[in-house]
This record gives C-alpha cells, structure tokens and sequence, in this order.
C-alpha cells in the first residue's frame, strides 16, 4: 500500500476518531489517504492554533491523545502555542506537521524550516519519518510517550515524498501499560510522618483528576479526615460540596485556604504540578521548611521551596490504594478518621459565604460572583466550563467549585489566551450529550474567533459567554497592585456580539441587565449550533478582593 495509507491504519489501530487541523500542499496524500478512512473524521478548522486547542480539550477529557494536523512552515509556527499550552498542562495530544520532500531539507528552500528542533522544547518526544519502513514504529510510539505519565506532546513530521511511497508492513496493536506500584519504605515513612503531625492538609494538583486518583483521593480523604484544597487544574478531585473541601487555591496570599496551610505542620501535595501555583506562595513560614510528602507519577522538581521529606513516585491511584491499606492495617477501621475534619468547620463556612457574596446582586455591569452563580444555575454537575486566560479566570478559579473532575478545565500551565473557544468545540466533541460552555474574556476571545465558523459549519452546540470590559483586564489588576492602583493604557474596542452571531449565521445576545443572563443561557443551549452571550462585567470587583484577601499572588 501507500506509506500515507499504513499511516493512517496506524491511526485507527490507536483508535482515533478524530483529527483537527488545517491541511496544505505538503499534507495531500495523508489527506486523500484520510479521505479513505471510514473511522477517522477530519475536522477542517480555521487557524491551526484553534486546531491544537481543540486536540488539547479532547485529549484531557477522554485520557486518549487529541489529534491535530498542519502543515509544514508557518502551519507549525501557528501550531506551536496550542502544543505548548497541551504538554504543560498535561493533556495527551499528537501532532501530524507536514514537511517538504527529504532531497531538500539539506538546503535554503521554500517554507523549509527545522520544524523538530522548533517543536522539542515544548514536546515529550518529536520525530521525522525518514522512511515508509518507520512509519509504524513512530506512530505508536507517539501516542505511547503522550499518554503515558505524565502526558503530554509528541510531535510526528511526515515529508510529503516518504508518504508517497509503496510499503508492505502492518500497524503495531497497542498494549495496556501498567504503571508501577509505590515502594513501601515510602509509604511507611509517609505515614509516620502524618502520623506524628498535628495539623496537617492536602494540597490536590492536576494529576488528581487523572487515572481514577480521585477516587482512591476521597476514600484517603476520609479515613484522615483532614482538609483538602484543591490547585485551579485539580478542580473536582474532591467534590466541593464535601465537608472535607477546603476549596480552590491559587489567588490571594491571604486566601482562606492559604492561611490553612500556614497553620498546617505537613502538606501531603497530591499530583501537584509545581507550573499550577509556585511552592514559594503557599510554603512561606519559617524559611519554607514546612514539611512536605510528594506522592506524584514522577519525583519532585527541585525548588528550593519545595523539598520534600518523603516522596512516593508510582501511579497516583496505586499509591493511594496503598496509603490507604498501610493506614487501615496501622490503625484499624474503627480508629478512623485520624483528624476530626470539625475542627475545619468554621474555616470552610467562612470561605463559603464570601464565595457567595453578589452571587445575588443586581447591579449592571454585572458582578463576576453574579454571572458564576447564574451559570452554575443553569448547567448540571457533570456539564462542562471551560475558562479562557484573564481576570475571568481568577474569578472562575476562586468561584466556581466542582462537584467531579474534569467538569473545568483551566490553561494554568502555559496560561494560554484563546484556548475557551476552540478548547470548548473539542470538548463538546469528546462529549456531545454535555452542555459545553466557555467563559472568555473580551480580548482572549477574540484571538480565536475565526473558529465560530467551524462550530457553525459542524453543527456543534458550545455556549461562550465572554466579558466585557474593553481592557486587558487581568494586566490591570496586576499592575494596579504593583504600582498602587496605577497601571497603563489597556483599552481596546469591541463589537457589538448580535451583530457578531448574526454575521457567523448562529445565536448570539449581548444582554443589558442581570436578570437577562439566566434566560439567555437557556435559550443559547436550545440552539442547534453555537451561542454568544455579550455580559458586561464590573471588574472594580477586582481590587475590593485584593484588598480582602492581600496580595494577589496567582500567576496570570
């Protein structure tokens, strides 16, 4: 057959659905090859950024690697920062890049470039075939090092003369992978260690939300009966409607939660990315000597804030099966929980109530507390947010607490504006019977607007709903606490988001009071393909919770 062909039976043997991206010159065989293939759809995109981000949501949904596709020369430069955005917030893509024919990549030519050298700083693993005889071998080695803990980007570069080529081989089937088990000297140690502490706390990270660790996370949970907070990617891996939910940290300094860890002897850090929320922002007493048990896929990263007494490496759900049995067979059933989760209580109803502050206010622009409650209102606790990058997101960080992981997914790896939009079509693709919504910012949603048309063409019902303020809001909230309350010109213009809809064809509504909102959601979930919802937001929000809360010391 042709090489282009056995990749793309190389494809449906790793069970690929779908493909995004933006196709070129370089790219037309595999394309014709596609064509062929009665498992695969391709969705043709707008930009090739849209495309990785689009990968990006379906991989971190579904654990299998999103697949996403450009073209040689500025198709991978486009696709660049969706890729850095997937490999470090730890979501399975691959990406198929096209590349001229092998007889000229030695030499100056035209949109030649080394794309694999391009690529690799910000992938697991990038490769070029160099042969129709490789052709499988890559392939399954690229969604294997994706998928494989932590996940991330790997990188396939196919030159247009290699795909043309006559090849007899046969696709490699794909083998489940075990992942190793905790070795028990460590798991003895961190449990002595929780157990000769007096006040100690959870903090649960990305890799929570992974591998079905948030079960074996809330068994652990409540046999310790300590408090858990949770990072802004880690949402849902307790729900927050337990008693043992500390909620969502991340935002000020003097947090709730931040000063719970301050009071707190031992942080046991839970699938905690150190990129989510920087050590020296939480373990700031006495020198950063808190003491620390990392239990993650990989060893700790070296900070100097963040050295831990005990690490426990091995698969996260593995390893809290184990603590769990250690701790059970140290104690007993009938001496559990460990703490009493009480002394919590006030803690946590504190934070409750100014969590839910405006969440009934009236005024207009409306209060970002108002907008989340009103959205929470409307969409179920499996349905799906997704927060684009901004001041926005601090406020769906802090706000809006989930009941299951994977129901609000935030860029707070790589903090990538642009990525609600298209990130929210891949979403509602990996799950069509979910109400998929995004919330953006004025300025991030309109980096990838040219991508409306794709959920119009393809029918797909996503919600964005985005917030105006007509400035970069998120930079002014910064700097306004950097240079008491000064900060330079961030103003920009926007369109008026009916006439926006009306010209992609699809429902769109910029409402003018709050009471609006609710029925505007209900009505854009009732269309057959995309909404907008315009809402003007009152950010003066902003600087009352700085003060509230103290320096605002999230990254942005």
């Amino acid at each position: 057959m042709k090489a282009s062909d056995l990749f793309i039976k190389c494809l449906e043997e790793e069970g690929v659905t779908r493909i995004f991206g933006v196709p070129g010159e370089e790219n037309a065989d595999f394309m014709i090859s596609l064509k062929q293939s009665k498992k695969i759809e391709f969705v043709l995109c707008r930009h090739e950024q849209a495309a990785a981000f689009m990968a990006d949501a379906y991989g971190r949904l579904t654990g299998k690697a999103g697949v996403c596709l450009s073209t040689l020369g500025p198709g991978v430069t486009n696709l660049m920062t969706g890729l850095a955005d997937a490999n470090m917030d730890r979501s399975p893509v691959v990406a198929i890049i096209g590349q001229g024919s092998t007889n000229r990549l030695h030499k100056e030519s035209h949109q030649i470039m080394d794309s694999i050298s391009m690529v690799h700083p910000i992938s697991k693993w990038a490769q070029t075939i160099l042969s129709a005889e490789n052709i499988t071998e890559v392939v399954r080695k690229a969604f294997k090092v994706s998928e494989t803990e932590k996940p991330g980007v790997t990188v396939v570069e196919f030159p247009e003369d290699i795909a043309k080529e006559e090849i007899d081989d046969k696709p490699i089937q794909p083998s489940l992978i075990r992942r190793p088990a905790a070795d028990n000297r460590a798991i003895e140690a961190a449990l002595e260690l929780i157990m000769n502490s007096k006040n100690p706390i959870i903090l649960a990270g990305n890799g929570t939300i992974r591998k079905r660790a948030s079960n074996r996370l809330r068994i652990l949970v409540e046999n310790l009966g300590i408090g858990v907070i949770n990072t802004f990617m880690g949402k849902g891996s307790v729900s927050s409607e337990d008693k043992h939910s500390l909620f969502t940290i991340g935002l000020g300094s003097g947090d709730y939660n931040n000063l719970a860890i301050d009071e707190s002897d031992l942080v046991i850090a839970i699938g905690y990315d150190l990129v989510e929320y920087s050590p020296s922002a939480w373990n700031r007493l006495e020198g950063g000597n808190k003491k620390i048990i990392h239990i993650d896929y990989t060893p700790a990263e070296v900070d100097r804030d963040y050295l831990p007494n005990v690490e426990i490496v091995a698969d996260l759900a593995g390893a809290l099966y184990q603590l769990n049995k250690a701790l059970i067979e140290k104690k007993g059933r009938n001496e559990l929980p460990l703490f009493n989760i009480k002394t919590r209580g006030k803690l946590r109803q504190e934070m409750a109530e100014h969590l839910d502050k405006n969440n009934n206010d009236e005024s207009f622009p409306m209060k970002p507390q108002r907008v989340l409650a009103d959205v929470k209102k409307v969409l179920g606790k499996d349905d799906i947010i997704l927060s684009d990058v901004g001041a926005h997101k601090m406020w769906v960080a802090r706000e809006y607490n989930c009941t299951n992981p994977n129901t609000c997914l935030i860029s707070n790896g790589f903090c990538t504006m642009g990525f609600a939009l298209p990130g929210s079509i891949g979403a509602k693709m990996a799950f069509p019977d979910k109400k998929v919504l995004s919330i953006n910012g004025d300025a991030g949603f309109l980096m990838n607007v040219q991508d409306l048309e794709t959920a119009v063409r393809n029918g797909i019902n996503v919600v964005a709903v985005v917030w105006l303020d007509g400035e970069y809001g998120l930079i002014k909230w910064k700097q306004q606490v950097q240079f008491e309350g000064n900060h330079s010109d961030l103003k920009f213009a926007n369109p008026n988001f009916y006439d926006l809809a009306k010209s992609f064809n699809m429902w769109g509504k910029q409402i003018e009071s709050a009471e609006q909102l609710i029925p505007a959601l209900k009505e854009a979930f009732k269309q057959k393909g995309p909404a907008i919802i315009g809402v003007p937001v009152d950010y003066s929000e902003n600087m009352k919770l700085t003060q509230h809360l103290g320096k605002v010391s999230a990254i942005i």
